[in-house]
């Protein structure tokens, strides 16, 4: 009987390939033992296969497994190889990994991001029928930590091409200008709770080169003035500190096949007192647009230390005493 020598090359993106190889290429002779018939040859960014047709076939099957789970995991090693090569379809290794429902995406080191409250799977299941998300609620409820993990999902499942996260720059007490360096330097701090969630999500070396590749972009959003976003999921965070015009300016960057999500607490606007808060107006005029969704989170969604939700509570409570005092004074001037 003749075997057909081929040859095949399957390209791995640079970001992956040093944790798909593993350590000293670890990984890779691992994976050699379950192909002795095949020559495999690392090539930086690609994989050369020469051998058996019928194994080169098979070859390329689990290997989209092995990068299915690391995209997933963020991880890759010898027990997770041996048990793709143990199961003999992509479809029962996928549906033998899905371990909650209402898990988002698998972050760095198994980590499970998942959404935790009823309003989080609520933002979730909207992001799924609409194209523009406002999530709107209190300091703690997973508002920017949901919608930058969606994203991430979206990039991973080739859903978009690219991540676009902004904040407006609006000084919340302290002066900027102040601030040592360049206007990266002094804006890097104030866009930090966003790094932290993709740390959270994306192995440290694949983010470093999502950041420099333009794949994922943090910035300022008076840098959005211009663009039009096609196939990218942009989010605003701290939306209620943006102006009328700066939040129209955002939503009309909608692209081609690109998916928006605008969070934001209206108890802490930090505008000047002339202005009004762009995400309040939205609020008022886009509500009931087929396409765009609302989500109110509140005290109950709020994973942080279980103190945040009383320090609200008291702050709400406080807030609403004089409101009352301030309705009874206006009547008796009346």
């Amino acid at each position: 009987m003749n075997v057909i020598v081929s040859e095949k090359n399957i390209s791995i993106p640079a970001a992956k390939a040093i944790d798909i190889y593993g350590v000293n290429d670890a990984n890779l002779q691992y994976l050699r033992k379950f192909f002795p018939k095949l020559r495999i040859i690392a090539r930086g960014d690609f994989l050369k296969l020469m051998g058996d047709e019928e194994e080169i076939a098979r070859f390329d099957e689990k290997f989209s497994l092995l990068e299915w789970h690391y995209d997933n995991f963020g991880k890759l090693e010898e027990k997770d190889i041996a048990n793709i090569m143990n199961v003999p379809t992509s479809i029962q290794y996928h549906s033998e990994n899905q371990i909650n429902k209402d898990v988002i995406v698998y972050g760095r080191n198994g980590l499970l991001v998942q959404a935790k409250t009823v309003n989080q799977r609520f933002l979730v299941e909207k992001s799924e029928t609409n194209d523009l998300i406002f999530a709107i609620g209190p300091a703690g409820t997973g508002k920017t930590y949901t919608a930058v993990a969606l994203a991430v999902r979206a990039l991973k499942n080739k859903e978009v091409r690219r991540i676009i996260l902004t904040r407006p720059a609006v000084e919340a007490g302290e002066n900027l200008g102040f601030l040592p360096g360049d206007l990266k330097d002094k804006l890097d701090p104030y866009l930090q709770p966003l790094y932290d969630a993709l740390r959270d999500m994306l192995p440290q070396q694949r983010l470093q080169s999502f950041l420099d590749e333009g794949i994922i972009q943090i910035a300022p959003l008076a840098f959005m003035r211009g663009r039009t976003l096609d196939h990218a999921f942009a989010i605003l965070d701290e939306a209620q500190n943006a102006t009328e015009g700066q939040l129209k300016m955002f939503l009309t960057r909608m692209g081609a096949s690109s998916k928006f999500i605008v969070t934001g607490d209206v108890t802490q606007i930090d505008l000047p007192r002339n202005q009004r808060s762009g995400l309040v107006y939205a609020e008022q005029i886009l509500n009931g647009i087929e396409g765009i969704g609302f989500v109110q989170l509140n005290e109950k969604d709020i994973v942080r230390h279980r103190l945040v939700g009383q320090i609200l509570g008291a702050y709400e409570r406080d807030h609403q005493r004089k409101q009352e005092k301030l309705k009874e004074i206006n009547s008796s001037c009346d």
